[in-house]
């Protein structure tokens, strides 16, 4: 029996291990399971109400580290799974994305002679001011066996020198959480039972999430967005399930709300509700990169504030538009959408709900 241990830090780790925790205890007989939580994310509510949703066990191990800088929080993360990943000496340990959690992880495994599966491999920006994309690079060339979500992906690795028995073509596993539980989040949606905060969802809405730091932490930048936001709630209704490090800087900005035509802001929300308010959206406007693919999936346009993307083949060919900071041509885009004009796409190959099935049959072919 093969003992799996996987590390998720925050919520795009819950959801991807979600996939892959489910496909792997269909066969208890050859894997035996243990999840550590760093604690990255601590946000009680949203991490709890993920668990819960996702049908994800209570964690073998808590690290608590939350917040800090990215050198304090991934030394803190190091520091205390070093002990665990001790204690359990798992046959291979799981790392999933690109946060903190993700390369600390991989730094004491590869330290310690544990072999390291990286689950969303070969994903790059070619932007080193983003923390992630150190993150993501420095994980694949320490990493053993490297599950990629698309084709980019593995052309990425071999650029990079990555040996070519090592790279695993399997697809995206949060497609597979995504088609597990949309017929679920869909039921909900029906049932009007959708968490509202006294909106309609009758209408044709705009749905809004923020949250990198080089759009929400400089006070000029998150103005500029707010306006524009502000703006296309002229135009349609505009949902914004704000989250907790954006929620600070609105704050701070003293965003006031009561200027905008048809804004709703409210707390983050659980995964169910959230894509039933993708999948019912008009269009999504973003800066987070799990949503460029989940709305490629979906169908729905979605415009992303950012210069650049780790998941190009959304732009390449699905739904998503990159708008950089270019404000102006934001509201063009959504002008578009409106008018059936906008971008149409396609699902990319091997995103069809199996991925995580390909990743639990790769690891039972490894010796």
């Amino acid at each position: 029996m093969k003992k799996i241990l996987h590390v998720v830090g925050a919520r795009p780790n819950f959801i991807k291990a979600a996939a892959v925790m489910s496909a792997m205890a269909e066969q208890r007989d050859y894997f035996h399971q243990y999840l550590v939580h760093t604690g990255q994310h601590y946000d009680g509510f949203v991490s709890d109400i993920f668990f819960s949703e996702l049908s994800l066990p209570e964690p073998d191990c808590n690290l608590n580290v939350r917040s800090g800088s990215q050198a304090v929080q991934t030394a803190h993360i190091m520091k205390r799974f070093e002990s665990v990943v001790l204690k359990y000496r798992p046959d291979i340990t799981l790392v999933y994305g690109d946060v903190n959690s993700t390369l600390a992880a991989a730094l004491v495994c590869s330290k310690v002679q544990i072999p390291v599966a990286h689950v969303e491999a070969g994903l790059r920006s070619f932007d080193r001011k983003m923390p992630e994309e150190i993150n993501r690079v420095l994980t694949d060339q320490i990493s053993d066996i490297l599950f990629v979500p698309s084709v980019d992906g593995k052309d990425n690795l071999l650029r990079e020198g990555v040996e070519r028995n090592k790279i695993k073509m399997v697809g995206n596993v949060m497609i597979d959480t995504l088609v597990h539980f949309l017929p679920k989040a869909l039921t909900r949606w029906n049932a009007g039972t959708v968490y509202a905060n006294g909106f309609h969802y009758e209408q044709d809405y705009a749905l809004v999430t923020l949250h990198r730091p080089s759009n929400v932490d400089d006070r000029a930048s998150l103005k500029e967005i707010m306006s524009a936001i502000s703006n296309v709630s002229g135009y349609l209704p505009v949902v914004f399930p704000v989250h907790p490090r954006t929620m600070k800087r609105l704050e701070r900005i003293r965003c006031d709300k009561s200027k905008s035509k048809d804004l709703h802001l409210m707390r983050s929300l659980g995964y169910l509700d959230f894509i039933a308010l993708q999948a019912n959206a008009k269009l999504v406007i973003t800066d987070s990169g799990g949503i460029q693919e989940e709305t490629t999936f979906l169908g729905v346009p979605c415009l992303t504030i950012r210069d650049n993307t780790e998941r190009p083949i959304t732009v390449d060919i699905g739904t998503n538009t990159l708008v950089g900071r270019n404000l102006t041509r934001l509201e063009k885009e959504v002008e578009l959408i409106l008018t059936d004009q906008g971008k149409r796409g396609q699902i990319p190959p091997l995103w069809d709900g199996k991925a995580s099935q390909r990743i639990v049959q790769a690891l039972r072919n490894q010796a």
